[in-house]
């Protein structure tokens, strides 16, 4: 039987939870520091102006904030890590084609290092991350 602490179970376990962190804070923010309505005052008017529905506009900045939020604290966990993984690679899709439809050429200074990561952890042998609860659950 391998040990429990080794330097790659404690490497990819400081990964997940970091990229976790990462999520669950800007999640955090969208909800409860900024709030949904703030936010959503803050990004609709280009959208507005592309013809996108208010509808459309208030579902997917609470979808994409409860993503953030839940999936980024299941994965610091490591419960429901692939399914979380999946879910903030959609949420990254979906928060880059917003921004690109307002602006082609915007900054991926924030999006781009959180898809390596998780990108990193979707393709690690998930063997080694023993250290989180689906480990142990499961």
């Amino acid at each position: 039987m391998d040990p429990l602490f080794t330097h790659e179970s404690i490497a990819i376990c400081l990964i997940r939870i970091f990229t976790g962190m990462l999520f669950l804070m800007q999640g955090y923010d969208k909800i409860f520091r900024m709030g949904m309505r703030t936010l959503i005052e803050n990004i609709k008017a280009p959208f507005l102006n592309l013809g996108i529905p208010m509808v459309t506009i208030r579902v997917f900045a609470l979808l994409t904030s409860s993503i953030e939020l839940f999936a980024g604290l299941f994965l610091m966990l490591g419960l429901f890590k692939f399914v979380s993984l999946y879910a903030l690679g959609i949420d990254l899709l979906i928060a880059s084609f917003g921004m690109a439809i307002i602006n082609p050429m915007w900054d991926m200074k924030h999006v781009f290092p959180r898809l390596i990561l998780v990108s990193f952890l979707l393709l690690y042998p998930s063997v080694s991350d023993i250290l989180a609860l689906d480990h142990f659950i499961f």
